[in-house]
């Protein structure tokens, strides 16, 4: 995909992560396209729905699944404010994910190339195409700004 166009999917990301941070989440969001359409949009939610796994690229990957009534995706192309975590990556495999596209690295948990590379492991049975670093700076200053005020609400 061109830059411009997954800069305008990442905006739309960017949008979901203001939102879970609006409920007091953790600032992170998706949408998922198929044919350069959006079938999914989602944000972090596992405080507000008591889960674990309500990262937001899980639950964009469970709307997707409903709303064209199947658990593969082939074809699909998930954008992700920050680079997905071990179980996430998990996910995008089983669901079969041409490709993920995200703006900031996890340094602590990100399952693409931060401390797992995941994506293309010869022993999976898949195999997706990666695009990092869209809109880089914009996605880490949200979750900097996030994780600095909880630090100072904290401290209080």
């Amino acid at each position: 995909m061109e830059l411009e166009r997954a800069e305008q999917w990442m905006r739309e990301a960017l949008a979901e992560a203001r939102k879970a941070e609006a409920e007091g989440e953790i600032p992170v969001g998706a949408v998922l396209l198929f044919n350069e359409k959006i079938i999914a949009r989602s944000h972090n939610s596992p405080i507000q729905l008591h889960d674990p796994t309500a990262h937001a690229e899980i639950i964009a990957l469970r709307q997707a699944g409903r709303n064209i009534k199947n658990y593969r995706l082939p074809g699909s192309i998930l954008v992700v404010t920050i680079e997905p975590c071990l179980m996430c990556v998990g996910a995008m495999i089983h669901a079969r994910v041409e490709e993920v596209i995200y703006g900031a690295p996890d340094l602590k948990a990100g399952a693409i190339s931060s401390c797992f590379q995941m994506a293309d492991k010869p022993q999976l049975n898949h195999r997706i195409r990666v695009t990092s670093g869209v809109l880089e700076s914009e996605c880490s200053v949200l979750l900097k700004d996030f994780f600095t005020s909880r630090r100072k609400i904290s401290e209080l």
